[in-house]
């Protein structure tokens, strides 16, 4: 089933910062030659925002359209816990969600990629529950415009979504043209699942496209693992020189199953952004049965 092919538009790119301004994704993507990206629509360390002005919605558009980026996801903030049993903590988080789905929105971001929060000592079962209503409540009042993806986590301390079971128990419940996944293969190692050799790579694809549908998995976030298989600690290294290693990659980026998918790396872009110009070099070479 994992074969390889020669050529496709491959949606390849970074996690990019918008310092100085939003519009600034776009030359930072061009410099790596990034076809996709991942960008934050605010500070994801904080609760409080300034507005997202029509100036900086025009320019973010007009940059887009001048560039080579033919897809672009949004990463939720760090604070975000739609599965909290605390009502504060919840309803905050809720607001905080709406007003990110209202950015991308505006901005013409295809998706927006959340973590699937922490239960905090409840339980897996009524984390699930909470996250689900939480999801129910927020497009009631957002409607479809975006898709929110769930992110796999590596499963420290009460995080929900380490393991398929759980994500597809969410995903079950939630409407299936709202909803869909974002895969990060660092998360998916700690967790447990080996993607370092062809044998358990096309079993996690197995076992996804049996519990979720392979159809729903719409991103791919590719950052190899500091930590051991199964340590359950979210340490990302750059591609190939973690203990994931590249056959991982390489069964990933030949697999016709996700030659359209976008793909992501979220690892330090290093002086004069070596580390992604290397980290994407490598990734087009495996895509391409060069190395």
């Amino acid at each position: 089933m994992v074969e390889p092919f020669q050529s496709f538009p491959l949606l390849l790119g970074t996690h990019v910062s918008i310092a100085g301004g939003m519009e600034q994704a776009f030359s930072r993507a061009n410099t790596i030659g990034a076809t996709a990206i991942q960008i934050f629509t605010r500070n994801a360390s904080r609760w409080q925002a300034p507005p997202l002005t029509e100036g900086t919605v025009v320019a973010f558009c007009a940059a887009r359209q001048a560039s080579a980026v033919h897809y672009v996801a949004a990463h939720s903030s760090y604070l975000l816990n739609l599965a909290s049993p605390d009502p504060n903590q919840r309803q905050r988080s809720i607001v905080t969600c709406l007003d990110e789905l209202e950015r991308c929105r505006r901005l013409g971001v295809e998706a927006l990629v959340i973590h699937p929060g922490s239960h905090k000592g409840e339980g897996v079962t009524a984390g699930l529950t909470t996250l689900c209503r939480s999801f129910e409540q927020i497009y009631r009042q957002a409607g479809e415009d975006v898709t929110i993806l769930l992110e796999n986590t590596a499963g420290q301390g009460a995080s929900l979504g380490a393991s398929m079971d759980e994500l597809a128990w969410a995903l079950e419940r939630l409407d299936s043209n709202s909803f869909g996944l974002c895969l990060d293969t660092c998360h998916a190692f700690a967790a447990g699942y080996d993607i370092s050799t062809p044998q358990g790579y096309e079993q996690l694809m197995e076992q996804i496209d049996r519990l979720i549908g392979i159809d729903r998995l719409q991103l791919f976030h590719l950052n190899d693992s500091k930590k051991p298989l199964g340590s359950r600690v979210d340490r990302h290294e750059h591609v190939g020189q973690g203990l994931i290693g590249v056959e991982g990659f390489r069964c990933l980026m030949r697999d016709q199953r996700f030659a359209h998918c976008p793909k992501i790396t979220e690892t330090p872009p290093g002086e004069n952004n070596y580390n992604d110009l290397e980290n994407l070099a490598l990734l087009r070479q495996l895509a391409q049965g060069h190395s």
